[in-house]
Formats: structure tokens, C-alpha cells, sequence
């Protein structure tokens, strides 16, 4: 496993997982700039190349030659969104992470919103108000999580919003697998966690290319939905109280 040395204490790690965003990284790079002044938690940001096939590695390298607070990991090729979270996850060292998506459609401010409630839940997910989406994506999505929830019970209006926090021990503990990015709060409960959402802004995508589509949009998440029902019969879920060495 590659750990990434961070240079200076840190409370919260920004995972950022990156897929041919290079029309997006000097506009994300300013604007994780901007709140790591106004950071509630001191944070350092976590750059996933998911095998980007554009410029995008090259930018990553110049961002984080420039700044102490900027580190990434690159992956031999593609492996998607659940991968580089995941990844995210394993190598993140601070007692708390989240991530957001490199295309901006939210504002990485809004994780002072999220932080807020953390102390008490152990997932707090945006909900994005006034989404800034096509009729098309806008209803695909909606039908999506309403399918989710009625398999997963968690009470959540949104688990695509790409802008997350999480308690790192909990965030570690989850198995991923393809497509179960969506599933994040339901499988916090799976280990008697808390989770809780809130609104946050979303914006239109002004650069680059939307990486889902009606198929990975709405009727994959469908097939995922089994998986999950699979993995939450067979889970296993344990706390131990005492050993000899107490």
C-alpha cells in the first residue's frame, strides 16, 4: 500500500477523484485554494487519477510541485469513481475525509457546512438544491434514488451529490466495490453509524464532459441495488470490548 507523507499535521483530507478533467484543474486548483483559508478543519487535498488519458496527470503534477497542501496517486488505468474513492480512503491519514468532484458543479465552501454537524454523525452528505442539470439527468436521478431507497431504507434524497464527509475509521471500514459510491450511507448504517444531509449549491458544468450517462445513470445503479442486498445479508459486523491486555 502507498501512503502518501503528509508535511505537516492535518484534520481533513479532500479526496478529488479525477478522470480527463484537465479543461477543470487551474479553476479547481484556485478554488481549493480558496477554501483551505477558510477551512474549518486544516486540510490537505488528494488528488486520484483515475487513468486519465488527457493532460490532466501533468496539471496534477504542477499543482502539487506548487503547494505542500496538494498530494496525489495516480492509478495504471481506469477503474472508475468507486475505485478512486476507495483509494482515497485507504490512503487518507487525517481523522476525517470527504471528496468532491473535480468538475465544480459544488463548492468546495460548502464542506464548512458539512463540518459542522460531523461531531455528532459519522456521514454527512450534501444534498444539492436547485440542481443546475438537464430535465433528462435531473429525472434519471431522481427515479434512481428513489429506487435505492426503497432497497436500502437509509432516508437519503441524494447519495450522488459528490460532496461528503466521513469519519476516516468508518470510511475505512467499508467494502467497495463498482458502482457503491451511491450506496456510502447505507453502508455507514450497516455499521451502526449515523449519517445525516444537508443542502448544499450546485452549479452547471461549464467545462469538460459529464462521465455518466442514462445507462450508468439510472439502470445501472438498478443491478447495484442486488449487490448491496447481497453484502448486507452476508456483512459481518463486530465491536470487541476487552481483551487480555486491558
Amino acid at each position: 500500500m502507498l501512503l502518501v507523507t503528509y508535511k505537516m499535521p492535518y484534520q481533513f483530507t479532500i479526496i478529488i477523484p479525477v478522470y480527463n478533467e484537465e479543461a477543470n484543474l487551474e479553476r479547481l486548483e484556485q478554488e481549493l485554494l480558496r477554501y483551505i483559508k477558510i477551512a474549518s478543519k486544516t486540510t490537505t487535498i488528494l488528488f486520484v487519477n483515475d487513468g486519465s488519458n488527457d493532460n490532466s496527470q501533468a496539471l496534477i503534477e504542477g499543482i502539487c510541485s506548487k503547494h505542500t497542501q496538494f498530494n496525489y496517486i495516480l492509478f495504471e488505468k481506469n477503474k472508475g469513481l468507486s475505485a478512486a474513492v476507495k483509494a482515497g480512503f485507504d490512503t487518507a491519514q487525517t481523522e476525517l475525509v470527504g471528496y468532491i468532484d473535480s468538475d465544480l458543479q459544488t463548492n468546495p465552501e460548502d464542506f464548512n457546512i458539512l463540518l459542522q454537524h460531523i461531531g455528532e454523525f459519522d456521514l454527512v452528505t450534501g444534498v444539492r438544491a436547485n440542481r443546475k442539470d438537464s430535465l433528462i439527468k435531473n429525472m434519471s436521478s431522481l427515479i434512481a434514488n428513489v429506487i435505492r431507497r426503497s432497497f436500502t431504507h437509509d432516508g437519503m434524497d441524494d447519495t450522488g451529490c459528490p460532496l461528503k464527509v466521513i469519519k476516516t475509521d468508518i470510511a475505512k471500514k467499508i467494502p467497495m466495490f463498482k458502482g457503491l459510491h451511491r450506496f456510502l450511507p447505507a453502508m455507514v448504517l450497516l455499521q451502526k453509524g449515523s449519517i445525516k444531509q444537508v443542502p448544499v449549491r450546485h452549479y452547471p458544468r461549464i467545462a469538460g464532459q459529464a462521465k455518466y450517462g442514462l445507462w450508468n445513470r439510472l439502470l445501472g445503479p438498478l443491478s447495484d441495488c442486488f449487490a448491496y442486498l447481497w453484502m448486507k445479508r452476508k456483512y459481518i459486523n463486530y465491536r470487541i470490548i476487552k481483551t487480555n491486555n486491558d
